[in-house]
């Protein structure tokens, strides 16, 4: 692979603007991490993103066609939370809100928002993120995958949010395809001479998988942090021709092709943000996922080859529920399982993940937890694992002791907040075993109200608002509550008409 120098292209210059901007609506009050007495030995800590993975698409959660041994032996051998929650419907505010341990009312990028000519509006370099907080505690961090929170340059990128190593797709955008033209590692731009935009030959996913294991291997001897934001099975299908395709082309025999549109496919009219026809969607999905599956095991077997499983934390999950873009059929995998919604909605199937905890020793295996967790916590509860005491300035709650099994040292959150800035605006709350959704916030004087509750209608099939006037007023006013304005992100009509005066 041959490396060029990247520079910043003066259209990125904006973003410093605007990322400097989403500071000031975050708030400069968060508090630095204070260190305790360091251990001896500091458990390592893995954080294993799949993108756009609904609840559904897992073995040992009831999928029917699709192979998954390794996760399912996570499972088997860690612990399961059937409570927890990603932290937003879609990428980069998910992402922002596990580095931050703040909420989409909260975090600074609350929407898939871009800039040109490549990247997404940049993560404030001033805020607390879990990569930082764990470089204080003396790990080396990497993440390898996928981005979105900075262009090169910019306050936002990699080693700006607390990574000694990234290796992977800057660009959201340029993560919809597999065969991309190049890569980045830190700010250097890799060139992958078996693709061009016309050409196909470098499985985008698999060389980054190769950068991951290799961090595993400089660092054995170090503590580490590695976030594994892995691209599949987002956006378009594909996958390479070789024994995992060949095994489900045999089971899904007569399928019908995706055609994508006009400069879906790759060739001298290709546009990036496309999706490519795949003469076998079903197929080719569930080889993404049985991909992800043995890019798990391989992670386990390095710890292993390194002596290094008795002394790691490994969290599974995935960013958001399941995609219908580019062919995907969830409605055919059931990939939302028991739940309502997929992708863009606060409905659970849109934020409520998978999420297993495994860490030998520690947690006891094949256990499982109703704990209500969420993205945001994930900050302090690895600060706590790493042996650092965090501030109360954040969103987030450590689970550290929901994964020891001590159930009643566990603190609880009042309730979990999302707010969605596409489609017209979307707020959930879930207070207990309540869960509230509003719909239409943007442009509407009388929004889409509705009130479900979870512990006899965990598929929110029945609206219980108009039944429940009071307790639904009361969500809204944590909904009002929850939202700190943001200057780039204006959700309620009054942000907006301020602006505009």
């Amino acid at each position: 692979m041959e490396k060029k120098k990247s520079t910043a292209n003066k259209g990125q210059l904006k973003v410093l603007f605007f990322g400097f901007i989403s500071l000031l609506a975050f708030g400069c009050d968060q508090k630095p991490i204070e260190e305790t007495a360091e251990s001896t030995q500091k458990t390592n800590i893995i954080f294993i993103l799949a993108d756009d993975l609904g609840y559904g698409d897992l073995g040992f959660l009831g999928q029917q066609y699709i192979e998954t041994p390794n996760i399912d032996k996570l499972a088997k051998q860690g612990m399961f939370f059937s409570n927890f929650y990603s932290g937003s419907t879609v990428c980069a505010p998910s992402r922002s809100s596990f580095l931050t341990g703040l909420h989409t009312g909260h975090t600074p990028i609350r929407g898939n928002s871009e800039v040109q000519p490549e990247g997404q509006l940049p993560m404030p370099d001033s805020v607390m993120t879990v990569g930082k907080a764990l470089q204080q505690a003396g790990y080396v961090t990497g993440a390898f995958g996928k981005w979105g929170l900075g262009f090169i340059g910019t306050s936002g990128e990699p080693v700006n949010q607390g990574f000694n190593e990234f290796f992977g797709y800057n660009c959201q955008r340029y993560a919809h395809r597999y065969y991309p033209d190049y890569l980045w590692h830190n700010d250097q731009k890799v060139d992958l001479p078996g693709n061009d935009w016309t050409k196909t030959e470098d499985y985008a996913p698999d060389l980054i998988q190769e950068k991951t294991l290799a961090f595993i291997d400089d660092n054995k001897d170090k503590p580490f942090f590695l976030f594994m934001p892995i691209v599949t099975p987002h956006a378009e299908l594909a996958a390479p021709d070789d024994e995992i395709m060949a095994k489900y082309k045999a089971k899904f025999p007569d399928e019908k092709p995706f055609i994508g549109g006009k400069g879906a496919d790759y060739g001298p009219d290709m546009r990036i943000p496309g999706y490519q026809s795949q003469p076998y969607p079903h197929a080719t999905f569930a080889a993404m996922v049985e991909r992800i599956d043995r890019y798990v095991g391989e992670v386990l077997d390095k710890l292993e080859e390194n002596g290094l499983a008795e002394n790691t934390l490994i969290i599974f999950s995935s960013d958001n529920g399941a995609h219908r873009e580019g062919g995907a059929d969830p409605e055919f995998f059931d990939s939302n399982g028991p739940f309502r919604g997929f992708k863009r909605d606060l409905y659970e199937g849109g934020v409520r993940a998978p999420m297993i905890a495994w860490w030998p020793g520690k947690i006891k295996a094949g256990t499982t937890s109703d704990h209500v967790a969420a993205f945001w916590d994930l900050l302090p509860t690895f600060s706590e694992v790493a042996g650092n005491k965090i501030s109360e300035s954040i969103d987030g709650i450590s689970f550290v002791p929901a994964m020891l099994g001590h159930d009643d040292q566990q603190a609880k959150h009042e309730y979990l907040y999302w707010e969605f800035h596409e489609q017209g605006g979307k707020q959930a709350i879930r207070q207990g075993n309540w869960k509230a959704v509003k719909l239409d916030v943007f442009n509407s004087e009388t929004p889409t109200l509705e009130l479900y509750d979870l512990s006899q209608d965990p598929g929110e099939t029945t609206n219980l608002a108009a039944s429940n006037p009071e307790k639904m007023a009361e969500m809204e006013k944590l909904m009002e509550t929850s939202h700190l304005e943001n200057p780039i992100f204006k959700f309620y009509r009054s942000e907006k008409e301020a602006a505009e005066k």
